[in-house]
């Protein structure tokens, strides 16, 4: 009686026993051949995902390469689009100073808050991790409160009130620091300074949620472990098995605080109003909505709109290959 099942796969003439068929290997297929059978195996799932790639083409995909085509055009949305080269960016470099004051006050502003905000996040998550799992809920919330507040500006609008009235003016002259209230949103040397405090203030947002979930996920049998193979203090815990266990996460930050540090705005024309005094915190964002959403120069809006395609793209490059280091 046959032992495998090869032994019974016996011709239907009575011929030998025929095995089957190896199958191919992923070095013996060409690069194309192997995507198009991995795609025909996992047919499912992409099955499931299709929507959203759908929707992901429709309105991030082609709006970006629509955006870099009418950037080489004159288009006000009611003429056709006039082909004009790269006119508008010699235009923008050369010719726009408000451009260049926006670059200007979006690296300063970008340097700082993208920066100590990620930082910011990924050290109060740690420290969350670290309480019993009733306080955690709390103290999370503590934190997480801001970033989704729809009184956020009022708050700060009154803080730093213009008049005697507000708490920052009241309190300096009540100790007698200044005669006099100070402008704070009116004044250009107080505007940037007051806009990045907020900007952080509001900043332990989903990023901030990641990192704790990122934090839930590591087991302790890890910690373990190296504790066994010479890891000594928590700092050494953090850098060699937290931090490169969280990378997913840790990206997932970054490309959020780096989105959320180039396409800030709302925070300055809540505050401060548009444009701002002497344009102390006019950004590429306000640049671009006063060109697209106003003046309607939607060629020139768009070439603006690919400068800062550009910026945040090597920004996440160079923080891709930052990340990779950790733990090395």
């Amino acid at each position: 009686m046959p032992k495998t099942k090869a032994e019974t796969a016996v011709r239907a003439k009575g011929g030998e026993a025929q095995k089957a068929p190896r199958p191919v290997r992923r070095e013996e297929m060409s690069k194309l051949r192997w995507t198009w059978e991995e795609m025909k195996r996992n047919k499912t799932a992409y099955f499931m995902l299709a929507p959203f790639f759908l929707l992901f083409i429709i309105f991030t995909v082609l709006p970006v390469f629509l955006s870099m085509i009418l950037s080489l055009t004159d288009f006000n949305m009611l003429q056709m689009p006039h082909f004009l080269g790269l006119s508008n960016f010699k235009r923008l470099f050369l010719e726009d100073d408000i451009f260049i004051l926006a670059c200007q006050n979006t690296l300063i502003f970008a340097s700082i808050t993208g920066p100590v905000s990620y930082i910011l996040s990924l050290l109060i998550a740690w420290f969350i991790n670290e309480l019993p799992p009733k306080i955690r809920a709390v103290v999370t919330l503590v934190f997480y409160a801001p970033s989704i507040s729809g009184n956020v500006y009022l708050i700060w609008k009154t803080l730093f009130s213009s008049d005697s009235y507000g708490w920052a003016n009241a309190t300096l002259m009540e100790l007698g620091v200044i005669n006099q209230p100070i402008l704070w949103f009116e004044n250009a040397d107080y505007v940037m300074p007051l806009c990045i405090v907020v900007a952080l203030w509001t900043s332990l947002g989903t990023a901030f949620l990641s990192f704790i979930a990122g934090f839930q996920t590591i087991s302790r049998d890890m910690y373990e472990a190296a504790a066994v193979d010479g890891i000594k203090n928590r700092w050494q815990e953090l850098w060699y098995i937290t931090l490169p266990t969280m990378r997913p996460q840790m990206m997932f930050g970054a490309v959020l605080a780096i989105t959320n540090s180039f396409g800030f705005g709302a925070i300055v024309t809540a505050l401060c109003g548009f444009p701002s005094v002497d344009y102390a915190a006019h950004t590429i964002m306000h640049h671009l909505d006063d060109y697209g959403g106003a003046r309607y120069e939607i060629g020139y809006a768009s070439s603006i709109a690919v400068v800062l395609f550009v910026i945040m793209l090597a920004s996440n490059i160079i923080i891709k290959k930052a990340l990779s280091k950790v733990g090395e």
